[in-house]
């Protein structure tokens, strides 16, 4: 797969955000389900006047529910479309746009640039209150409620055994021939002054379900239920526990995507489509 740009064609890098409350996730379904991928393509198919709706590729593709502050999409749009619109187009997508998604810059992509290949990191938050009263209702559309009280640190010594690339099958939802081995470069968390619990994940790439369940593990850890070492211990099993919950997705936010130098995107853009495979311990 190539990602040298169609002749008479230029990449263009989008920046937005979107509350994912009344989104049927990212990508576009069948039935008409409303997603932010097709709502920011049918308003660029409108501001632009075009007959052709021009496929938008997403950094990570966000489940239904989950927010975004950082995203980042790539099109490619023929080049006459891109010099006729492209000064006006920000402000004219801000105008045909519904309030919950916004795209905040377009700009040109440099030479090898692809929105999902060529991303080094993806940064998540999950924010969670265990205060008795419940959530703050200006808040509860992104703050989840946990009725026990929750020890921040003892969720911190769990996240620490987690760290660095395994095979996360334990926390996905697997996908047919796809991998499940990531590298997790950071998990922590901290209680803000608002009582209010951010959990910072940080990894190359994420699996589906792959930061809920791993919250609603450190969810078990932080109330008690169990032990700081248990989930290490899903995770060197291999296999789904059911114990782990998939905590509900509104809590979520995608902050941020991280890329490389414009002159190291063409070699991740190839490191991040090689199928990945742990380490052998020996053979036989």
């Amino acid at each position: 797969m190539s990602d040298e740009v169609e002749a008479g064609h230029v990449r263009v890098r989008l920046d937005l955000s979107y509350d994912g409350s009344e989104f049927s996730g990212w990508a576009k379904q069948a039935g008409g389900r409303r997603t932010v991928q097709g709502e920011i393509e049918d308003a660029l198919r409108t501001v632009t006047r075009s007959r052709e709706t021009y496929e938008l590729t997403v950094a990570g593709r966000t489940d239904a529910g989950v927010h975004a502050r950082g995203q980042v999409a790539h099109v490619d749009l023929p080049r006459e479309v891109w010099a006729e619109h492209h000064q006006k187009l920000l402000k004219r997508l801000a105008g045909r746009l519904p309030r919950d998604v916004r795209v905040w810059a377009l700009r040109e992509a440099p030479r090898g640039f692809n929105a999902r290949f060529s991303a080094i990191w993806r940064r998540y938050a999950y924010r969670v209150t265990d205060n008795p009263g419940g959530v703050d209702p200006l808040l509860r559309g992104h703050v989840l409620w946990h009725d026990w009280p929750l020890d921040v640190d003892a969720m911190n010594e769990a996240a620490g055994g987690l760290l660095g690339e395994h095979d996360f099958a334990a926390y996905c939802k697997k996908r047919e021939g796809a991998t499940t081995i990531r590298t997790l470069q950071e998990l922590s968390l901290v209680r803000g002054d608002d009582g209010i619990i951010t959990a910072t994940v940080r990894a190359d790439a994420f699996c589906h379900n792959m930061v809920r369940s791993l919250i609603g593990a450190l969810l078990f850890v932080g109330d008690g239920h169990r032990p700081a070492d248990w989930p290490g211990k899903v995770l060197a099993a291999g296999v789904r526990d059911s114990a782990v919950h998939v905590v509900r997705p509104h809590g979520l936010t995608l902050e941020e995507v991280g890329y490389p130098a414009d002159d190291l995107l063409a070699a991740r853009n190839k490191e991040a489509r090689n199928k990945r495979s742990l380490p052998s311990a020996g053979c036989c």
